[in-house]
C-alpha cells in the first residue's frame, strides 16, 4: 500500500482518496481533499497559507531538520521480500515514531518556554492599568493592607467638584 503526500498541505493521501492532477509536462500533483486542489487551482503559495505544513515549517512552528524524517522519504527502488527484514522494519518504525514524538514535544516546550513569563508581565500591566476596577482609589489609599506586587500609581479624583456641580 503506497501512501502519497499531498502536494499542497503535505498530509498523507491514502489509496482511493484525494484528487490527482497531471500537468501537460506529465508532472503529477496529488491532493488530499478538494480544499487543497482548489487552492492549487487559485495559484496560492502553500508557504503563505497558514494551515499548511510548509507555512508551519517556514515560521519555525514545526521541526524542519530531524534524522527521523529520512525514513519517511519516498523510495522507488523495489526490494526483495524478506520476512525477517520486514519484521525488523516494523519494529524500527515503532521506535522511530516514539523518538519523533518525543523530539516534537521537546521542540514545542522550547517554543513555549518564555510564554508564562510574558503572560505574567501582560497580566501585571493589565492590573496596573485597571486597578480602579478592582478596588476604588479611595479604598486603596485608606487600606494599606491591599498591596500589589508592583507599584501602582493611583490617580486622586476630586469628588467635591462633581458633587458641587450636581447640586447646582
Amino acid at each position: 500500500m503506497r501512501l502519497e503526500k499531498c502536494w499542497f498541505c503535505s498530509s498523507t493521501v491514502y489509496p482511493g482518496h484525494g484528487i490527482q492532477f497531471v500537468r501537460n509536462d506529465a508532472k503529477i500533483f496529488r491532493f488530499c481533499r478538494s480544499k487543497c486542489h482548489k487552492n492549487f487551482k487559485m495559484k496560492r503559495n502553500p508557504r503563505k497559507v497558514k494551515w499548511t505544513k510548509a507555512y508551519r515549517r517556514l515560521r519555525g512552528k514545526d521541526m524542519t531538520q530531524d534524522s527521523t524524517f529520512e525514513f519517511e522519504r519516498k523510495r522507488n527502488r523495489p526490494e526483495r521480500y524478506d520476512r525477517n527484514l520486514t519484521a525488523n522494519t516494523l519494529k524500527a518504525i515503532k521506535k522511530i515514531d516514539k523518538v519523533r514524538v518525543d523530539r516534537e514535544a521537546r521542540h514545542h516546550e522550547k517554543r513555549m518556554k518564555g510564554k508564562k513569563a510574558k503572560e505574567h508581565r501582560e497580566a501585571a500591566k493589565e492590573l496596573e492599568q485597571s486597578i480602579s476596577l478592582v478596588k476604588a482609589p479611595s479604598v486603596l489609599q485608606q487600606d494599606p493592607s491591599f498591596n500589589l506586587p508592583i507599584k501602582v500609581k493611583v490617580s486622586q479624583q476630586q469628588p467635591n467638584k462633581s458633587l458641587a456641580m450636581m447640586e447646582e
